[in-house]
């Protein structure tokens, strides 16, 4: 899907012969708006039209085949003519209609491609429909017509996933009928047209293939099993089961009543709350690319070589973003001893991942060999980027940058994966140079988590923020922009959740209790889970513990997590948690201690005081200019804090159940909130006028 949307479409005819040449473009990506509707029915109406042509191939100009729907028209009145119009007209066509296909082929891109009586297609290219990920499903056919050419069990995959299948596998599953040389692919289609004509070969159309489908016919028992496989991936989301009833209409209906179907379920997952929510993000996440102030054409560090400091799991997790890009680094430790236990990490992880089949035994030593140990500090000198990853102390972070700054070249950008510390008070170690200092934030495990908060200290320069941003782009993260405070973006709104989740602990609300409704929300985890999973110790001190709070009467009791086998919860060999009377009998006591005596607390009260609290602190956020928009308040908690994108983010939710509702809520709750709470201007002043935080 694209939101691009130039002025006017073009297309063209060639005739070679006894084949026409429909080219058809709308730079940059061949959406499928209004304009590039009619170019392709005009196109392919004159080859019809024309007495010497016999066949028809169907291409576009530019980098890629038709990129699928135009969303910027969603929600819109319809404008014709309409895409089904389009297909119908190809589907229809009395001489045979080729695509020729290159680049992607996805969304209406492959519905489309899908009414060509054949497909051809260079090995780079890839199909797909990929609605699912906006909370949709191909609403022109998609669902009815790919069942037909490779199978309702490959469908299923292909479309609940949004998988981009490559062109080889295309052409094995029927998908493409031949692949041609890259760049060969005008003249490819050409020569299989003409031997469609020579061949005799019928008009095929896919809607009445049902050899595929027929056997499965009465027969549920794939769609069960599918669903009980895919239970725990599909949790909370409407589109995959909605993809699923459509291609179960494909099995057992005719087709055109399984094209109702699929309109009836398109139209229902459009104009819901899901699909509203899932293209929010879809925009969000590119809009947080946008800094207003850095200039596009801002120069930018060219990052050939990075330099980590710090072989522990951050510092592993960071070397391998960069090692799967083909980007040499060299990581420096304290200790050979811990420079080889971090090498050898990293070493188990590609390995594992090989023996899933995701890497092969050269890719893995290949990526290994970019990684480079070192005790000296001075191996870093040669670097344009150097990142520093070790233990949350200020003192030892400004150590560290106080040596960059005599040892990296003019010109390197000096980055703090500090979670929570002051940029600004770092960057004044790097005496010579604090505006090459930023923060690059990366989320655990570094080289899985897609969220990169990219801190931006009161001197850091644009080059150094453009080049953060830059690269995390190229090693696959989302990067967003903070300003400095304590915890960021993330993590700020992180305190104020944990803040009430203990405070109702104290009330009467079990952890499982508080877990279980954020779980039912959507979230992978609750507070009390995630601690166990971390590990209750992070930050604790036997020698300073004084047995004040829960955790660390735990962690004094030897309840650090998962890892010791008991935290908040108990835990079995496999690691699967139960209540624990032990953490039940802890909490009671300390009530006791207090004076308090505990109550019952709902649900609602657990989902609002949790999540209102982090929606009221990210307003704080945005009214100190610590994040730039709304929009990137929820690209950090979709993409570094596992919140339901279907939900769209804290922000949006807060919008679909109205600012003024949080307020009354939060009001409402009172001193329970605690004695520091209090309601941001911003959440007051939207409340107030009826306004809404993104949009």
């Amino acid at each position: 899907m694209s939101t691009h949307a130039p002025a006017t479409a073009t297309q063209r005819l060639d005739v070679d012969g006894a084949i026409g040449i429909v080219t058809v473009a709308y730079p940059p990506v061949n959406a499928l708006s209004r304009s590039m509707r009619q170019a392709i029915i005009d196109g392919i109406s004159a080859a019809q039209a024309h007495p010497d042509v016999q066949a028809i191939v169907f291409i576009c100009d530019g980098r890629t085949f038709l990129a699928g729907a135009d969303i910027t028209e969603f929600g819109k009145p319809p404008q014709a003519p309409s895409l089904y119009e389009a297909q119908d007209l190809i589907e229809n066509s009395t001489k045979p209609v080729i695509a020729a296909i290159h680049g992607t082929s996805l969304g209406g891109g492959l519905e489309v491609a899908l009414c060509c009586h054949y497909r051809v297609a260079v090995p780079s290219a890839k199909c797909g429909l990929p609605e699912v990920h906006l909370g949709l499903l191909p609403g022109a056919g998609g669902t009815q017509r790919l069942p037909r050419i490779v199978g309702a069990a490959k469908a299923l995959d292909y479309i609940t996933a949004g998988t981009h299948i490559p062109a080889s596998e295309c052409l094995a599953s029927g998908l493409v009928d031949a692949v041609v040389p890259e760049g060969e692919l005008r003249a490819g289609a050409v020569a299989f047209a003409r031997q469609v004509l020579a061949e005799g070969r019928p008009l095929r159309k896919v809607r009445d293939s049902d050899d595929k489908v027929l056997p499965l016919r009465g027969k549920p028992e794939l769609f069960a099993e599918f669903r009980k496989a895919n239970a725990k991936r599909f949790r909370g989301f409407l589109a995959p089961e909605y993809n699923i009833r459509c291609i179960e209409a494909a099995v057992n209906l005719p087709f055109d009543e399984g094209k109702a179907v699929e309109r009836k379920l398109f139209l229902e997952l459009v104009g819901g709350i899901q699909s509203q929510a899932q293209r929010h993000a879809f925009f969000a996440e590119r809009a947080a690319a946008k800094i207003p102030d850095v200039p596009d054409d801002t120069p930018t560090v060219k990052v050939a070589s990075v330099g980590i400091i710090g072989a522990g799991t951050m510092g592993g997790g960071i070397a391998m973003c960069f090692a799967n890009v083909g980007i040499p680094v060299t990581i420096v430790e304290t200790a050979p001893a811990a420079l080889d236990k971090g090498l050898a990490v990293v070493r188990k992880n590609y390995e594992n991942t090989a023996k899933k089949g995701k890497l092969t035994t050269e890719q893995v030593e290949k990526r290994m060999g970019l990684l480079t140990g070192s005790v000296d500090m001075n191996s870093l000198a040669g670097c344009d980027l150097v990142i520093e990853a070790v233990f949350e102390n200020m003192a030892i972070k400004k150590e560290i940058f106080a040596r960059l700054d005599a040892i990296c070249k003019p010109g390197a950008v000096l980055a703090t994966n500090t979670s929570a510390l002051d940029v600004n008070e770092i960057a004044t170690a790097a005496a010579s140079r604090p505006e090459a200092v930023v923060g690059m934030h990366f989320f655990s495990p570094a080289n899985v988590m897609k969220l990169l908060e990219v801190v931006r200290g009161a001197k850091t320069s644009h080059t150094a923020l453009a080049t953060a941003m830059q690269i995390g782009k190229k090693i696959g993260k989302v990067a967003v922009v903070s300003g400095v405070c304590p915890g960021f973006i993330g993590n700020r709104m992180l305190r104020a959740r944990g803040e009430q989740a203990q405070a109702m602990l104290m009330e009467g609300a079990m952890p499982w209790d508080i877990d279980r409704v954020l779980y039912d929300f959507g979230m992978p985890m609750g507070p009390f889970a995630m601690s166990d999973l971390a590990g209750l110790d992070i930050g604790w001190s036997k020698d300073t513990s004084k047995s004040s709070t829960v955790r660390e009467v735990l962690c004094e009791m030897d309840r650090r997590g998962q890892k010791t086998g008991a935290g908040y919860y108990d835990y079995d060999e496999a690691r699967n948690a139960k209540p624990s009377e032990v953490t039940r009998k802890i909490v009671l006591d300390f009530m006791a201690k207090a004076g308090k005596t505990a109550r019952p607390i709902s649900d609602d009260e657990i989902l609002e005081r949790t999540v209102y609290a982090m929606v009221n602190e990210a307003a704080k956020i945005l009214e100190e200019g610590i994040a730039l928009r709304a929009s990137d308040i929820d690209t950090v908690y979709i993409n570094g804090y596992g919140w339901p994108v279907y939900r769209g983010g804290p922000m949006f939710y807060a919008d679909t159940v109205g600012p003024a509702t949080v307020v009354e809520k939060l009001r409402a709750y009172g001193d329970r909130m605690g004695a520091g709470f209090s309601i941001s201007p911003l959440l007051l002043k939207l409340a107030a006028e009826g306004r809404f935080f993104t949009r």
